[in-house]
């Protein structure tokens, strides 16, 4: 049971850190090089499809890498898992602080209702996001360190 639990939290949270650092390091930057407002229109349709899909997906990660944890008890490997489910917490919380409410702003923006200083906002947006993709991809690589170990 510990080694499917392992390999479903490192799916699923390996999936998260893909589709987080595509989001950062290619989605975002080809919708800010769309002509006009292209790319505030499709911001906001990424805002309110992924908006609707991420908490779960972050939820469920942090809860499988503490399972992980419980269940590396005693194999010497809690720790690497524990500080797995740490940073994906960390992560929660600042999206729901800082990422969540430009997020809810910008998912609704138009051509014709964004604020002028829409740019200013989704680039603050970006930089929190590498942020958080920095503290996922670290909390993926020590739940990846805390199964492996617990496991083999």
């Amino acid at each position: 049971m510990t080694t499917s639990i392992a390999v479903v939290a490192l799916v699923v949270t390996g999936l998260l850190v893909g589709v987080e650092l595509c989001v950062a390091v290619f989605v975002n930057p080809i919708l800010d090089r769309l002509p006009g407002d292209a790319g505030l229109l499709g911001r906001a349709d990424g805002g309110r499809v992924l908006g609707r899909l991420m908490p779960w997906w972050y939820v469920a990660s942090f809860l499988l890498c503490v399972a992980v944890a419980v269940l590396a008890q005693g194999a010497g490997s809690t720790w690497a898992a524990a500080i797995g489910a740490a940073l994906l917490m960390v992560s929660v919380v600042i999206s729901v602080t800082l990422l969540v409410p430009i997020n809810n702003r910008a998912k609704t923006w138009t051509p014709g209702d964004a604020p002028a200083d829409w740019r200013d906002q989704v680039q603050r947006w970006d930089r929190l996001h590498y942020l958080r993709v920095a503290l996922i991809t670290a909390g993926f690589a020590s739940l990846a360190l805390g199964a492996v170990a617990s496991t083999g």
